[in-house]
């Protein structure tokens, strides 16, 4: 879309919302992970009822957070991505409203439009490629288990991994991703994340620490890492070591669906290529927006709204505004969110 109609949209859209009747609310597959053994079907409070999951992976999402189904895309989708990635690192494509990520140790001076310099886009909602994504049927499919019908896309990134300076910056700090959200129910909301590659602990693999999706929402903030950290790359500040941690070895195509309140992150690219995935969040079109005013969300939200006002030459954006622009609906209605 052309960045002149796209900001149009956006006022247009955000004097809608602002003239809205509806208020705003305030606000452990290896040895680590939970037995399945002392589980009870009246108990699922995280998936939902369509045939889609067997009893046994209803089980073992609602006991851990996440689950993997093998090979889900396929390989001509994911080099379509790929190639779609590589032109927008060359420039030949900029779809309005997306972020391009460069890892901290590559300084201004050292950026020339290459693949090799760009760690991760997300927003890519206006690219009509890499939006494919969101809407693949077998993506949606179970994503529906989770989510319910109405289903809304709400934040898109393609992540780029880069081979480790040597600073560790590559790593990126355990976290919760309802700490960047500012809609509930968490029970709502499930991510779908794609290896486009086999993905291993060499080069950087997800880490998982099972069962923590039943906790609640941590602090999170800027690690104090002495290579340094990537832009919003917080962090959770204080969690239990003593936590069983699962490493996720996956292959090109494989998916892993995990909770927002799942604390997961990824250690550095010990390897000299790039690794890459592509994923989604996605919510039920009924959750609704509260308020992160004077909770632990508030610092990422300032960033959140400071970035978005320098992109869209706006001054009075809020969080809501922010992801309202950033939703879109790929099945059934646009409710809510």
């Amino acid at each position: 879309m052309h960045p002149n109609r796209a900001s149009a949209r956006l006022c247009v859209l955000l004097r809608h919302l602002r003239c809205r009747s509806a208020g705003t609310v305030i606000a452990h597959h290896t040895s680590g992970v939970g037995s399945l053994a002392s589980f009870h079907p009246q108990q699922f409070q995280y998936t939902r009822e369509n045939n889609v999951l067997s009893l046994e992976q209803r089980k073992f999402y609602e006991e851990n957070g996440f689950l993997v189904i093998k090979n889900l895309v396929s390989d001509a989708d994911i080099q379509r991505f790929r190639n779609e990635f590589e032109r927008i690192c060359r420039e030949e494509v900029k779809p309005f409203g997306l972020s391009v990520m460069r890892d901290v140790t590559i300084t201004k001076s050292e950026y020339v439009p290459s693949e090799k310099l760009v760690s991760k886009v997300q927003d890519f909602q206006e690219d009509e490629e890499l939006f494919r994504y969101c809407t693949l049927p077998e993506i949606l499919k179970y994503v529906e288990c989770f989510t319910g019908p109405n289903i809304m896309a709400m934040h898109t990134m393609l992540i780029n991994k880069p081979p480790d300076s040597g600073k560790k910056t590559s790593r990126h700090p355990l976290h919760q991703d309802l700490h960047y959200f500012p809609f509930r129910p968490s029970n709502s909301i499930v991510c779908a994340w794609t290896a486009m590659e086999h993905i291993d602990r060499n080069n950087g693999c997800l880490v998982v620490l099972p069962g923590t999706h039943k906790g609640s929402l941590q602090p999170h903030d800027y690690p104090q890492w002495e290579g340094g950290v990537n832009i919003m790359f917080h962090g959770i500040q204080d969690y239990d070591k003593n936590n069983a941690r699962v490493h996720l070895v996956m292959e090109k195509g494989d998916t892993v669906f995990f909770h927002p309140l799942l604390i997961h992150g990824s250690g550095r690219n010990k390897s000299q290529g790039f690794r890459k995935a592509i994923s989604c969040h996605f919510a039920d079109a009924n959750c609704h927006y509260i308020d992160v005013e004077g909770t632990s969300q508030e610092n990422i939200a300032k960033e959140i709204v400071n970035m978005a006002s320098k992109m869209y030459g706006l001054n009075d954006i809020t969080m809501k505004d922010v992801w309202t622009f950033r939703g879109r609906v790929v099945k059934g209605e646009r409710i809510n969110l």
